[in-house]
């Protein structure tokens, strides 16, 4: 995507999820199914009963709401490397010098081999490739690690196969495929592989992904990433014929104490009633979930923003994306500073205040009841739980989002965020092209 401002990345927001229940297809090549689909559960990281969170002192929420910032800033950046100047799946960006910590949103509980060994795998709705570290990686940071050694199923990829040109930089020393990405602030050498993988209870057949064997840099989830983008390495592509390349997700809310959510894979179990928007195809940034955003209202009042802040532009990048990755929304800079005018418009005379990067807070009650995003076909209006962060003696309220840089091509990307979707079904439909969305308890 293009360079953005602040990263759509873990630190608060992080999630795994846990095996809940689903359809057992033991036919490794099954045939397109209706009635087939899988259904998992989201446990949020900080949660009392996350394996995260064992041992961990607790955060203040000051400190909470200024490690989300940090991790957004480096998300987004992140982001908008992948794509400038070529396609997302196969251009990544070099390393920066600069420190960056960049981790996805969401973890998966995977098992990968035969038997199977469990892993959380991070999921990322705006990559594809899926790679986990193996036993004996250099500088990965995770003492649990998958050991193809002990799994009978496991198979390395030959340099001719297809999905060796399918992942970033691939390389072939001797007569495996190998490929090397950044991700963040680090830096992976993987070997491309084929093994099982078991979701709740769908295992799939030869799956394909990057045993990593090298690592520099502490960005990368610690468990390895499964990719559930667009492209031809990702979840859907690789699972089409089972999950008919349709998922949908929903978030916990951030008020919940168990913070349990769902990942749906396949049109079982999807709702039937959700409005929907069509989704924008964008070749050169083919990861990503593009839509098209025509307005913001404010309460009652649809605030005045420039047609220009919302153009979906191919070349340039601009436009409107959903991102699970990301933790508090970013608009272009005419969208933002509208929205945040309103915001404070509607409050008269109260004081305002800032917090880190966020410049409009207030110690008194909100007056806003909803902020809606406009799409064709679909109205987005979300409640203060999911436009403001407020601290945990509710004393102090912030609005949860920000601007985009000044220039760059960060400066014209809008993303809609994880704190905007928290209890809200997000329903991803490729076949037909569509997005939809629908308030749904997910606690």
């Amino acid at each position: 995507m293009a360079t953005i401002l602040f990263s759509l990345s873990t630190i608060f927001f992080f999630f795994f999820f846990t095996l809940a229940q689903g359809l057992h297809n033991p036919n490794p090549n099954p045939n397109p199914n209706p009635n087939q689909g899988s259904n998992l559960q989201l446990i949020h990281a900080n949660s009392p009963i996350s394996p995260f969170r064992r041992n961990a002192p607790p955060l203040s929420w000051e400190d909470s709401v200024l490690q989300m910032q940090s991790a957004d800033q480096a998300r987004l950046q992140f982001l908008s490397s992948l794509v400038v100047g070529a396609a997302a799946r196969t251009i990544v960006p070099i390393a920066s010098g600069r420190a960056v910590t960049q981790n996805p949103t969401y973890i998966v509980r995977a098992k990968i081999g035969t038997p199977a060994q469990t892993l959380l795998m991070a999921v990322d709705t705006s990559n594809d490739a899926a790679w986990v570290p193996c036993s004996g990686c250099v500088g990965c940071s995770s003492a649990a690690a998958f050991d193809p050694s002990k799994s009978a199923t496991f198979k390395p990829v030959a340099c001719g196969a297809s999905q060796c040109s399918q992942v970033p930089n691939p390389s072939c020393g001797g007569t495996t495929c190998g490929f090397n990405l950044t991700y963040g602030g680090s830096a992976i050498s993987a070997t491309l592989v084929q093994d099982n993988i078991t979701l709740a209870t769908d295992s799939i057949a030869a799956y394909t992904f990057g045993c990593i064997q090298k690592a520099t840099g502490s960005s990368l989830p610690a468990q390895g990433l499964l990719g559930l983008g667009r492209g031809p390495s990702s979840l859907l592509s690789q699972t089409s014929s089972l999950y008919q390349s349709i998922f949908s997700y929903c978030l916990p809310g951030y008020k919940s104490l168990n913070f349990t959510g769902s990942l749906r894979l396949g049109p079982v179990s999807q709702p039937k009633k959700i409005r929907t928007t069509q989704l924008l195809k964008n070749p050169r940034r083919s990861s990503f979930y593009y839509v098209n955003l025509v307005g913001i209202r404010v309460g009652r009042r649809v605030v005045t923003i420039p047609p220009s802040a919302f153009a979906f532009d191919p070349a340039s990048g601009a436009g409107t994306v959903f991102d699970s990755g990301t933790v508090f929304s970013v608009l272009v800079k005419p969208a933002y500073t509208a929205v945040r005018d309103e915001v404070r418009r509607q409050m008269g005379t109260a004081v305002v205040s800032t917090l880190g990067g966020f410049d409009t807070c207030y110690t008194v009650p909100i007056t806003v009841p909803t902020i809606t995003f406009m799409f064709p076909g679909l109205n987005m209006s979300i409640p203060q739980d999911n436009f403001l962060i407020r601290s945990s003696a509710g004393t102090t309220s912030c609005l949860a989002m920000a601007a985009a840089p000044d220039a760059g091509v960060n400066s014209v990307l809008n993303v809609i965020a994880s704190f905007q979707q928290q209890n809200h079904r997000i329903l991803i439909d490729l076949p037909n092209s569509k997005l939809g969305v629908a308030r749904e308890a997910c606690s």
